[in-house]
């Protein structure tokens, strides 16, 4: 791998988040215990989905719908 995870996230987080709709990026677990970068939307986006890497330097990129942020 060309990186930790962090190290990808750090990257690519810029450039996902100018995405329409991505609200957040992360690191999880996908079932299979493999470290994922996770990147929250809003709502479903089929544009945004559709352009989404499926993976980034080696890692799996996972979406989740996360909701719109809100003020606590």
């Amino acid at each position: 791998m060309p990186g930790t995870i962090q190290e990808v996230k750090a990257r690519h987080e810029k450039r996902l988040l100018s995405l329409p709709g991505v609200v957040s990026v992360g690191i999880g677990r996908g079932r299979d215990g493999q470290e994922e970068i996770v990147v929250g939307l809003d709502r479903p986006r089929t544009w945004t989905a559709m352009r989404m890497p499926r993976r980034l330097e080696g890692y799996p990129v996972r979406t989740d719908i996360r909701g719109r942020p809100r003020a606590l």
